[in-house]
C-alpha cells in the first residue's frame, strides 16, 4: 500500500511540476471562424447582413468596409451602420451587427449577378487582434450564393438543417457542435446519414448483407423478424465501428480506416469474398465443426443466435473497408472531437450518422423477409447471383492495390463469365420474358467483358471507359496526370514551396486509391468542361496518400484534414484559405462556382 501511495505522490509531482497547472489555465482562443459568423438574406429590397460575434469578440465600426468587386467595383459609402458603443475613445460593436443594404444603391449601377464583399477588423476582451477578416457573397439573380452559416433568427431549424447538408467544409460543421443544442445535432447527423446512405460508398455494403441473410436461412426461407434482426446487428455493429474510429482519430489522431488499407488486409478480405462467393455457388458450406454446432446448440434455445458473431464481424470489417470515405460530417466531428475532447457528443453524432447510414440496409434486411423466394430452383439461382456480387466486391477491394490494367481484366473475366452463367451460350431457345430478358443481358455483360479486356490491353484505366485510348476526349493536364506515382511522396515543405512558386491560387487535391469518392472526383468533377475553365485561374495540385507516411500524416494533421478526399486552397498571396476547404464529393457546378469565388478575390 505504500508503495502505490509513493507512486501517487511521483505521479502527482511531475505532473505539477512540468507546468500542468499552466496548461489548464491557459486561455483558448477562438478560431476567426468561431468569432466572426457573417451571413447574408436578400430581401425584396434590400441585402440583411448579420455579424454574430463570438463571447468577448468586438470589431470596430470604422474597419467595416462594404465593396461591389463583380462584375466592377465600387464601394458601398452610403450604408447607414447601427450605433456602437465606445470603449477606450473607439467605436465598437459586441455580440451581433445588423446593416441593411438597399438594393437600390447596388442595381443603379450594375444589372444581373454581382459579388458583395464585406470587410472589418475585430480583436478579443481576452488580449488578442485578430487578422482583417473579407467575407464574399455572390448573388446570382438575386440570390446569395455562399456557404457562409446563417444564424439562428434568419432561418428555421429545417432551413438550418438544409443549409448545413450540403456543407462541404468540416471546420463549419464542427462548428455546429459547438453551438448548436443537442437535439438539433442529433437530428442533423441522422439526416447527414441518410445522405450518406445514397452515395455509392454504402452499396457495396448491400449484398454483403444479402449475402448473409441468405446463407443464415433455414431451408431457404426466413422471417421478416429473423431478417430484419441480423440486419440490425450488422448494422448496429458498423456504427459502433465508425463511433469508435471517430473517438480514436479525433483524440489520438489516429486513421484507423487508412491503416486497414494496407495490401495485406485487403488480400484477407478479398479472399473472403472470393470463399464465400464459391460457399454460394454451392461448391461446399462455410459453417463450424458438427461438433461445435451442436454445443453451441446446446447451450442456447435461441435459433436467433446462429451467426451472430459473423454477422457482428462482418459489419465490422464493412465499416473499415468497404464503408464510405470521409464526408464532411465525419471529419466534422472528428474535428470537433479533436479540439474540445468531448467524446460524449462527438461520438453521439457519430453513433447517430451511423444508424442514418443503415437505414436502407434496415429496409433490406425487410424485404429479405417478405420477398426471399421459396425453396426450389429460384433460391439456388439468388444465392448464384450474390456469389457473382461477392466476386465483384474481390475485385474491388483489390483494384486499390493492383495495377489498373489487371484490374480491367478482372472485370473483363467477371463480366464475361456472367455471360456464360446466365445461358449464353447453353444452346437453349428462349421461352418466356424472363428468359429473352436473361439472354439478352447476357449477350451485353459479353460485350462489356470483351470491351474491358480491350481497354486492358491499350491502357485505360476506367471500367467507365475503356475506350479512352481511343477517342479524342482529352483531359486538360492542369487538373489530371496519369501518372499517379508523381503524386506520392509530398512533404509540408515541397507543397508550400510549389505554392510560392505559383502567381495564381492554388487548388491541393488530397486522394488516395482507396477513396471511391476520390475516383468520383477524377472522373466527374474536374475533366467536367465548367470546372475545366475555371481551373484555367489555378495552378492545381494532386496529392496522394495513399502510401499514408509519416509526411502524409503530417500534411493532414497540418490542415487539419481527416482521410480523403479532401480540397485546399492558397490565394495569389500564398495564404492558406481554411474556410474554403472541401470535403468529399462535389459536383461540377458547385465546385465550379466554389473556384470562381476564389479566382474573383
Amino acid at each position: 500500500m505504500s508503495f502505490i501511495i509513493k507512486i501517487i505522490v511521483l505521479l502527482t509531482t511531475l505532473v505539477w511540476g512540468s507546468g500542468f497547472d499552466s496548461v489548464v489555465l491557459k486561455q483558448k482562443f477562438l478560431t476567426p471562424e468561431e468569432a466572426f459568423r457573417v451571413s447574408t438574406l436578400k430581401k425584396d429590397s434590400s441585402i440583411e447582413v448579420a455579424i454574430a460575434l463570438g463571447e468577448k469578440i468586438h470589431v470596430y465600426k470604422k474597419s467595416l468596409h462594404f465593396t461591389i468587386i463583380s462584375p466592377k467595383e465600387f464601394p458601398l459609402d452610403s450604408i447607414e451602420l447601427p450605433l456602437a458603443h465606445i470603449v477606450d475613445e473607439d467605436e465598437v460593436y459586441e455580440k451581433k451587427i445588423d446593416i441593411s443594404i438597399p438594393l437600390q444603391s447596388i442595381q443603379e449601377k450594375i444589372k444581373g449577378e454581382f459579388t458583395l464583399a464585406i470587410e472589418f477588423e475585430g480583436c478579443s476582451d481576452t488580449g488578442i487582434c485578430y487578422q482583417p477578416q473579407k467575407h464574399e457573397f455572390v448573388f446570382d439573380k438575386g440570390e446569395a450564393n455562399s456557404t457562409q452559416v446563417t444564424t439562428d433568427e434568419q432561418e428555421g431549424v429545417f432551413g438550418k438543417i438544409g443549409s448545413l447538408a450540403d456543407e462541404a467544409n468540416s471546420a463549419k460543421i464542427a462548428d455546429v457542435l459547438k453551438n448548436e443544442s443537442s437535439l438539433f445535432i442529433i437530428l442533423l447527423f441522422f439526416i447527414f446519414g441518410l445522405l450518406l446512405s445514397l452515395t455509392p460508398c454504402i452499396f457495396p455494403m448491400i449484398p454483403i448483407l444479402s449475402s448473409i441473410i441468405v446463407s443464415q436461412s433455414s431451408g431457404g426461407t426466413t422471417s421478416t423478424a429473423r431478417a430484419f434482426f441480423t440486419s440490425l446487428i450488422y448494422v448496429l455493429s458498423m456504427a459502433v465501428t465508425y463511433t469508435l474510429v471517430g473517438l480514436i482519430a479525433g483524440l489520438m489522431g489516429a486513421d484507423i480506416q487508412t491503416a486497414m488499407q494496407n495490401p495485406i488486409v485487403l488480400t484477407i478480405f478479398a479472399g473472403m469474398f472470393v470463399a464465400l462467393a464459391f460457399s454460394l455457388f454451392g461448391y461446399y458450406e462455410i459453417g463450424l465443426p458438427a461438433s461445435l454446432q451442436s454445443k453451441i446448440t446446446k447451450a442456447s434455445d435461441s435459433a436467433q443466435d446462429k451467426g451472430i458473431l459473423g454477422t457482428v464481424i462482418m459489419g465490422f470489417l464493412s465499416a473499415l473497408i468497404v464503408g464510405p470515405c470521409v464526408a464532411p460530417p465525419l471529419g466534422g466531428a472528428i474535428l470537433f472531437i479533436s479540439h474540445t475532447g468531448d467524446a460524449l457528443l462527438g461520438g453521439t453524432a457519430l453513433f447517430v450518422m451511423s444508424m442514418g447510414m443503415g437505414m436502407p440496409l434496415l429496409l433490406v434486411g425487410i424485404g429479405a423477409g417478405k420477398f426471399m423466394p421459396r425453396p426450389g430452383g429460384w433460391m439456388t439461382k439468388v444465392s448464384q447471383v450474390f456469389g457473382l456480387m461477392m466476386l465483384g466486391l474481390a475485385i474491388f477491394m483489390l483494384a486499390r492495390i493492383v495495377p489498373d490494367m489487371l484490374t480491367l481484366i478482372l472485370w473483363s473475366l467477371l463480366a464475361i463469365g456472367t455471360s456464360l452463367y446466365m445461358g449464353l451460350l447453353d444452346g437453349e431457345s428462349p421461352k418466356g420474358f424472363v428468359s429473352y430478358l436473361a439472354k439478352l443481358f447476357s449477350i451485353l455483360f459479353l460485350a462489356y467483358g470483351l470491351s474491358l479486356f480491350v481497354g486492358s490491353i491499350s491502357g485505360a484505366t476506367s471500367v467507365f471507359k475503356p475506350f479512352e485510348k481511343f477517342t479524342n476526349v482529352s483531359v486538360s493536364q492542369n487538373a489530371l496526370e496519369s501518372d499517379t506515382k508523381s503524386h506520392r511522396g509530398y512533404s509540408i515543405q515541397r507543397l508550400l514551396a510549389e505554392v510560392k512558386a505559383s502567381n495564381k491560387p492554388v487548388v491541393v487535391d488530397f486522394g488516395k486509391d482507396s477513396c471511391t469518392a476520390c475516383v468520383e472526383l477524377e472522373q466527374i468533377t474536374f475533366p467536367h468542361p465548367l470546372v475545366q475553365t475555371e481551373l484555367k485561374e489555378f495552378t492545381f495540385i494532386t496529392i496522394d496518400l495513399t502510401n499514408n507516411s509519416d509526411d502524409d500524416k503530417a500534411l493532414l494533421k497540418k490542415y487539419e484534414l481527416f482521410g480523403t478526399p479532401n480540397i485546399i486552397f492558397f490565394d495569389k498571396e500564398n495564404n492558406y484559405l481554411a474556410e474554403k476547404t472541401l470535403t468529399g464529393f462535389i459536383k461540377p457546378s458547385i465546385f465550379a462556382k466554389h473556384l470562381k469565388g476564389i479566382s474573383n478575390k
